[in-house]
């Protein structure tokens, strides 16, 4: 290829955009700060240094990419979004022009300063926002949010930059088949997966991006490109520990499945929220539950009779339950000396219930109810001994009976024994 015309400060493009200093690098080319001499402001210029070292097909593909990323953002009118001036060729390679923000990107902004505080993360969270919901309206998705595509404006403005990989509503797709673009550490996990992008992808990526701007580090991002991927797709986030209110929020669109993102529209109720440092209550709609294994724990009996389990420590007050009597009673551990009381009455109360219908089968017994010699049953679970009554004065003289067999008996009648003879056996 020739590359005869070097690209250096001073060169004019197009006859009136004179390049000055360079604002940044990528992996894809570099950008210039340049006047434009012809209406007398500053602009900034991507040259896409990747088309000097690729094959003919491959420019091909990043000159329709080129004007795909125009195209997409002439469709959004939107303060938040970085407006495209113009495109041009030099070298047989696609520049583009565009709107000059003066202030860093978000990346460098949390590379330097370590991370964003909360609420203006949420701040700018909602800039961002705001410019996908204009280009989603429009049937633009811009497929590579991340924080270095996040420019902040010294003046406090927030705008969105680089479409190039945007996906337009209608339009004819770029991307080869099995062929991941964009920043990997921030694709939704669909994407990941070969799935169909939508709005909800750019709200993961933005999640992502937020993440990185409390946290100061990507929360996927591992030691290759693999690793990483599998991370986006099977592993959630390290919980944030900067985040305070913006955390729920957070958690919410880094949802794995796209149906359980927050909407735009939810999103930026949040974010509200959180930027005024309330709690977003919303959020935790769509928060996932974890669940907490079961510990070590105290016991108590429900009305029902079912035996409810209190995880952690035992807690320094009673929580007053009723007893339960009965053999088919759970056990449950008691957790006070103060319902000693209640089970010493319960242990009375029975003695006294089993006592009393001991007492009066015995008495019926002794009256001989029946003629027939039946024995009153008793009761088999708690067999318990009753004083005898007085027996009957006994007549003068010794009463004697009648045995049959080789030798005689005499026996005395007792209270437990008929007071009649019955006939000799």
């Amino acid at each position: 290829m020739d590359r005869s015309q070097g690209t250096a400060a001073g060169l004019v493009l197009a006859g009136r955009y004179r390049l000055g200093e360079v604002l940044g690098r990528g992996g894809m080319g570099k950008v210039w700060r340049a006047h434009d001499e012809v209406l007398h402001r500053t602009v900034a210029v991507k040259e896409l240094t990747a088309g000097l070292y690729v094959a003919e097909a491959d420019r091909l593909v990043l000159h329709a990419r080129t004007q795909k990323e125009a195209r997409a953002a002439a469709r959004i009118t939107h303060p938040g979004v970085v407006t495209v001036h113009d495109v041009i060729e030099y070298d047989k390679r696609p520049w583009i022009v565009m709107q000059y923000v003066d202030g860093p990107s978000l990346a460098d902004q949390a590379k330097e300063s370590g991370e964003i505080a909360p609420r203006e993360a949420a701040r700018i969270g909602l800039h961002v926002l705001s410019a996908l919901r204009a280009a989603h309206g429009a049937g633009v998705l811009h497929r590579d949010v991340k924080p270095g595509n996040v420019l902040l404006a010294r003046d406090g403005q927030v705008l969105l930059t680089d479409f190039g990989i945007a996906a337009i509503e209608g339009d004819s797709t770029i991307t080869r088949t099995g062929e991941l673009v964009g920043s990997i550490d921030y694709l939704a996990p669909e994407r990941v997966r070969g799935g169909d992008p939508g709005p909800a992808s750019d709200l993961w990526s933005l999640g992502a991006t937020l993440y990185t701007a409390v946290e100061g580090r990507s929360p996927f991002r591992r030691t290759s490109p693999i690793s990483t991927m599998q991370a986006v797709v099977t592993e959630e986030p390290p919980a944030p520990v900067n985040a305070g209110p913006l955390g729920p929020v957070i958690t919410a669109l880094l949802r794995k499945d796209p149906a359980d993102r927050p909407t735009a529209a939810e999103t930026e109720q949040m974010l509200l929220d959180a930027m005024e440092g309330r709690e977003p209550r919303s959020a935790q709609a769509h928060v996932p539950t974890q669940r907490v294994e079961e510990q070590p724990g105290f016991a108590y009996a429900g009305s029902d009779g079912s035996t409810a389990r209190l995880p952690g420590p035992a807690p320094s007050t009673t929580v007053p339950t009723a007893p339960v009597a009965g053999p088919s009673s759970a056990p449950v551990t008691r957790r006070g000396g103060s319902r000693r009381w209640r089970t010493a009455l319960v242990v009375v109360v029975a003695a006294a219930v089993l006592g009393g219908a001991a007492g009066l089968a015995a008495m019926k017994y002794g009256e001989g109810a029946s003629a027939d010699d039946r024995t009153t049953p008793t009761t088999p679970s708690a067999p318990q001994t009753t004083p005898a009554p007085p027996a009957p004065r006994p007549p003068k003289g010794p009463r004697r009976y009648s045995t049959a067999g080789t030798g005689s008996t005499t026996r005395r009648a007792s209270a437990w024994s008929s007071p009649r003879a019955g006939p000799a056996r």
